[in-house]
């Protein structure tokens, strides 16, 4: 009986899990019919090995976890320090944000989600019943996150440690951190966030194309004119699954970070907010796992989950508002469902921990009830 009931407890996760992975395999194949090469064969790979580690992921014990948790933090800086160094990581466009290794590319910012999350986790279960009475507490864990976001902004990635910070902060206050000092936190953020947008000019750039796209409609504005354009072809039912226009070279990265311009064009909007919800419900059903987790007292669980879900809520968000204009350009991947090997292992690593730190919590708490 009690594993029936872990069964029911976690099929809601699990469920939504596949059905995103489906459809991300369905929508890169269309959206990148164009490129050439053998983009839907790659991803097929990515999605094995996606598998592979989440395998190993939930057969890690999670107290190896929670024991070991300032290990999440050290991999973290360490790739993020080596992706700097010249000969060890590699630049594109621009950027110089992975580190080569054979036939594959890992990414530093996706890694630091990953031991981040197990970092904080480990931390905040540990100091938890502190950090309302010891700012000290709430201080430790920031100065952590900010070496790490710091070198990642360094590469440049933005985006990803705006995404990383977000949820840090959003994780600080749900485990207890006072009002006041969150909103301090968001303050000096919001701060930071602007200098660093004032002081690089291509990301002014963004900022005017975001505020008026049509008036450098090839230029700066191009990709998020030509997204705007897919919603509006699109119209409510869409084109048809393939028969989409905009990812004929118009739209650049139709297949990763505009993936979702790709699936209003062909499946109209109807399909977008579908799978829009489809991630809604995923993002829920892991935020009330965490809840579960809290009130029976199994801290670890909780902050994993809760970091997980804020991660790819967060990150679903900023694509979304991408896509539709609502935020400037970014180049954040949609979770599960675009082009990309580092985002889907990572993505699925997390709901990996998250499964099973579930499953450990809900037989303790069943075994504390029987």
């Amino acid at each position: 009986m009690a594993s029936s009931s872990q069964g029911l407890r976690i099929a809601p996760l699990v469920i939504p899990w596949a059905a995103l992975l489906t459809v991300g395999t369905v929508m890169v194949g269309s959206a990148a019919i164009a490129l050439g090469g053998s983009y839907l064969s790659k991803h097929l790979v990515f999605l094995g090995v996606a598998g592979v580690a989440s395998v190993i992921v939930y057969a890690v014990p999670p107290s190896w976890w929670h024991r070991l948790y300032l290990l999440g933090w050290l991999a973290s800086a360490l790739v993020a320090v080596l992706v700097l160094i010249p000969g060890v990581g590699y630049e594109v466009n621009g950027a110089q944000r992975w580190i080569r290794l054979g036939g594959f590319s890992l990414q530093a910012a996706e890694v630091a989600k990953f031991g981040l999350g197990i970092y904080l986790a480990g931390y905040l279960s540990r100091h938890h019943e502190k950090l309302r009475s010891d700012p000290e507490v709430l201080f430790v864990p920031l100065c952590m996150i900010g070496v790490v976001c710091g070198l990642l902004i360094a590469q440049p990635d933005l985006g990803s440690a705006v995404v990383i910070v977000a949820a840090s902060v959003g994780l600080l206050f749900l485990a207890g951190a006072k009002l006041r000092y969150f909103l301090l936190i968001v303050v000096l953020g919001a701060a930071a966030l602007a200098a660093l947008v004032m002081f690089a000019p291509y990301r002014m750039q963004r900022l005017i194309a975001f505020l008026d796209p049509w008036s450098v409609a090839f230029g700066s504005g191009y990709q998020l004119t030509q997204a705007l354009i897919a919603f509006g072809r699109g119209e409510w039912f869409g084109l048809g699954l393939g028969e989409g226009v905009q990812k004929l070279y118009y739209l650049p990265e139709a297949h990763n970070d505009f993936i979702f311009a790709v699936v209003a064009e062909e499946l109209g909007g109807v399909g977008a907010i579908l799978l829009a919800l489809l991630l809604c419900y995923l993002v829920v059903q892991v935020f009330l796992l965490a809840r579960r987790h809290i009130q029976n007292r199994a801290y670890f669980a909780g902050m994993v989950a809760y970091f997980a879900g804020l991660v790819l809520g967060i990150q679903f968000l900023v694509n979304l508002g991408v896509n539709t204009g609502v935020l400037p350009t970014k180049g954040l991947t949609l979770p599960f469902v675009s082009y990309g090997g580092n985002s889907l292992i990572i993505s699925c690593a997390l709901l990996a921990l998250v499964l099973r730190t579930s499953q450990e919590s809900l037989v303790k708490a069943g075994g504390r009830r029987g």
